[in-house]
């Protein structure tokens, strides 16, 4: 199967998350062509209210809606998944067998969450004491089990980079301690946050908030530690560094796994071949490939020197879009991705450390005058649980924000 070519340049995106409807929408609004987008998934999860899913401030229903419900208009949706992409004859080759031809290609594909990478890790997850905020059943599972606890031991690991927004690891603990506060247990329960680095995010201000709320709670942090094998059926975790080993025994688990670009990438010629995480070869301003000057990428699966996050899609959107229509009119990529990227950690059921920065890691706040926005803060609180959510289904999705 082709899909024959029409008047108007072929665009197609691949991933239907949040990099791929966003670019798609402003792709489809700037009227630059036919745009197709490759999603296999049928339900539409937005990411970051998994965290409040997770720490019993929001429920899962809210965080879902069908695909169909949030395709932009006048973007075609193909339920298929990538096989592999042959960039020299332009074509998408799908696992259906079919495959697509393309003048312009997209890839938003997303980060996968290598759970295997960790022995015993999967099989930890299965089990009653298993829950994560990076799966939605898991999240919806997180809720009940920290909710209902009364004393015993949690563990919280974060994952090593890359990964997608990797810190958001940190946020279902610091609201699962500030409900256990509010029930005068928190004294009865242990909670240890396994972190893989020397510090708990590597912005200095964002690193003295979170000291201080680490402090407040009474978290053990292991600083720069791995997991390195978990037994669901003793219940205990292995972290180590170097040489050194600690097993802790836990009653319930909060893992985040590490995480890959998808497998096809790399085998598709599209990463760099000295890169071993397998991502899409762009130039980290421009966006747009090294060596193939009509493949573009964005969002997670992107190599963009900057933490991954979903607020670091806007700004590449734009400039993606900025860039794609200079080719299509026979001109240059002038537009340039400065690294921007925000994490938002909400450090109690009421107050959020809103963290903004660039790919150097220096504080890059949109508003360059209220730099105290690094503060903790009710009112970054009511912009991640009720403004955001809204601005994403809503206007992002999109293509109008």
């Amino acid at each position: 199967m082709s899909i024959s070519p029409t008047a108007q340049p072929r665009i197609v995106v691949i991933g239907g998350g949040n990099a791929g409807l966003s670019i798609a929408g402003r792709l489809q609004r700037a009227r630059l062509g036919a745009i197709t987008v490759i999603e296999p998934r049928e339900r539409h999860v937005y990411a970051p209210l998994q965290s409040h899913i997770a720490g019993g401030t929001a429920r899962a229903s809210q965080a879902v809606r069908p695909q169909a419900d949030v395709i932009p208009p006048g973007v075609r949706w193909l339920r298929d998944e990538v096989f592999t992409v042959d960039p020299v004859a332009r074509r998408v080759h799908l696992v259906s067998g079919g495959h697509l031809e393309y003048d312009q290609l997209v890839v938003a594909a997303g980060l996968r969450l290598a759970w295997e990478a960790i022995p015993g890790l999967t099989e930890a997850m299965a089990a009653p004491e298993g829950v994560s905020n990076y799966d939605l059943a898991l999240a919806a599972k997180a809720s009940t089990r920290l909710r209902d606890l009364r004393r015993g031991t949690v563990v919280f690991t974060q994952p090593p980079e890359p990964a997608s927004c990797g810190a958001a690891a940190q946020k279902p603990l610091y609201l699962a301690c500030d409900w256990w506060h509010s029930l005068g247990v928190l004294d009865d329960i242990r909670v240890i946050l396994v972190l893989p680095d020397p510090v708990p995010f590597g912005v200095p201000d964002i690193d003295r908030e979170l000291h201080r709320v680490l402090d407040r709670y009474g978290v053990e942090v292991r600083y720069s530690r791995e997991v390195r094998r978990v037994d669901a059926t003793t219940r205990t975790l292995t972290i180590g560094h170097g040489d050194i080993e600690e097993t802790i025994d836990y009653d319930v688990l909060h893992a985040v796994p590490p995480q890959r670009a998808p497998e096809w990438i790399a085998g598709s010629g599209l990463a760099d071949a000295d890169d071993p995480d397998g991502f899409v070869d762009v130039d980290t301003e421009t966006l747009q490939h090294r060596r193939f000057a009509d493949v573009w990428s964005l969002g997670d699966s992107a190599s963009v020197a900057t933490r991954r996050s979903g607020g670091a899609i806007r700004p590449q959107a734009k400039v993606l879009t900025k860039n794609l229509r200079a080719v299509l009119r026979g001109g240059t990529p002038t537009a340039r991705y400065d690294g921007y990227s925000v994490v938002p950690f909400t450090v109690s059921r009421g107050t959020v450390v809103f963290a903004e920065f660039d790919r150097w890691g220096r504080p890059q706040p949109t508003i360059p005058f209220w730099r105290s926005l690094s503060r903790e803060r009710r009112s970054t609180w009511i912009a991640d649980r009720r403004v955001l959510p809204w601005v994403y289904w809503h206007l992002i999705l999109r293509g109008l924000a």
